[in-house]
């Protein structure tokens, strides 16, 4: 059921999102994150469909959203909204993405944690993440970070090859994200991530090794590697469409995907999720939590939220999001209760990208049956480490994981 509901009242979302389901949640321990969208960016590049504003693209505009101090006072305001709304609760994670977090600078993020802490009650032992382009950190701002109280930091460096990053419209320089992975580990983060994207035009074999290995040098615990996407709507579209550019090719992504695979893994680094690689201990529990039926709040422009059966979405502009925050209304753009069959399908989808996979009791008798047929194709095993009964994925069922959810769901 879907609800239009842009800019609800408080007590409107409270009674939607206090539904039976939500009401019981506490008892199966699902756990709760905070997920943080900062919408501002120095540039947009060339790839990216994100919620997210330079500042030609906000233009004047209301100083209340388009300004991150008028951001950072709307947030404030959600959180004390969405205390009201949930109850008290344990947050076991908090994660601050964009858009680009690192802008607000040191003092900014610090002041974003001091607003969750304001209104919740970190659990012992939470993870605080925040996203950072390299180009807007420094030394000062990790030692900042860290005495705040963020826990892990995740560097968007996409690539090592100059080309690569040019065909990207990424603006820092190559060397800088592992020079400030190296600051961040020196400002005492113990997890640190970089981030990849393989299968762009012109990209070599030779250039994702070299950003593999540059990463890793870094002393990095995790890393997270996307191919590239051609979102409609985006510069790198139009590129394609032009002609400019050659779409990625998916021979040529499997491939960069397997080099990927081999090359982390031979430095340490175990994949837990399709996309995914860590050392022992260094996985993102905030994503766990998406990808394991976990519950969060979303706060900002365009973020969107899952508790209990609900799901909603925000406000996307800075200004209206900030509006209808300034009239005391939570700034809900719509949601939806799932039923027991949507939530199945979702957790299927999730589940089975992970390495634990899941267990064949949480598949319906007539996707049980499926089973044995992706067996027989190589891309599915029903073991994991000597545990039977769970359905994993195999190599190649990795390459091959949205068809093998297609199948399981037919």
């Amino acid at each position: 059921m879907s609800t239009r509901a842009a800019g609800i009242d408080l007590a409107a979302a409270s009674r939607s999102l206090r539904t039976r389901s939500w009401e019981r949640s506490w008892e199966t321990a699902r756990p709760f994150g905070i997920y943080i969208h900062v919408p501002f960016c120095g540039t947009r590049c060339g790839y990216c469909d994100f919620n997210t504003y330079t500042p030609a693209e906000l233009g004047a505009g209301d100083p209340a959203g388009a300004t991150p101090e008028g951001w950072l006072a709307a947030l404030r305001a959600e959180l004390r909204l969405a205390a009201a709304a949930v109850g008290p609760v344990p947050v076991q994670t908090v994660f601050v993405g964009g858009g680009t977090p690192s802008l607000l600078g040191g003092a900014g993020l610090a002041a974003v944690l001091g607003a969750v802490r304001d209104n919740f009650e970190l659990a012992a032992g939470a993870e605080v993440t925040t996203e950072a382009n390299p180009e807007s950190t420094s030394p000062d701002m990790f030692a900042t970070l860290r005495e705040a109280g963020y826990t892990r930091v995740s560097l968007g460096m996409q690539s090592a090859a100059t080309r690569v990053l040019a065909v990207l419209d990424r603006t820092h320089s190559p060397g800088r994200a592992p020079a400030a992975a190296a600051e961040a580990r020196a400002a005492g983060f113990d997890h640190v991530s970089i981030d990849l994207i393989y299968g762009t035009p012109g990209e070599t074999d030779d250039d994702l090794r070299r950003s593999i290995d540059v990463a890793v040098d870094a002393g990095i615990d995790h890393l997270s590697a996307y191919a590239l996407v051609v979102e409609d709507g985006t510069a790198l579209a139009r590129r394609v469409r032009r002609g400019e550019i050659s779409r990625p090719d998916d021979d040529v992504l499997a491939q960069r995907y397997e080099l990927l695979d081999s090359r982390l893994s031979a430095a340490g680094l175990q994949w837990y999720e399709v996309s995914n690689w860590s050392r022992a201990g260094g996985e993102c529990r905030h994503n766990l939590g998406y990808w394991n039926g976990g519950q969060w709040w979303g706060a900002g422009p365009g973020a969107h939220g899952f508790l209990g059966a609900t799901r909603w979405w925000n406000i996307k502009h800075p200004n209206a999001y900030a509006q209808a925050l300034a009239d005391g209304r939570l700034p809900i753009a719509d949601f939806e209760d799932l039923g027991a069959a949507d939530r199945h399908i979702e957790d299927v989808m999730l589940r089975v990208r992970l390495r634990r996979g899941l267990s064949d009791e949480d598949l319906t008798p007539a996707e049980r049956e499926r089973v044995p047929g992706l067996v027989a194709d190589g891309l599915l095993a029903v073991d994991n480490g000597g545990v039977a009964g769970r359905v994993v994925l195999t190599d190649r069922g990795r390459l091959l994981a949205d068809a093998v959810v297609r199948t399981l769901l037919a």
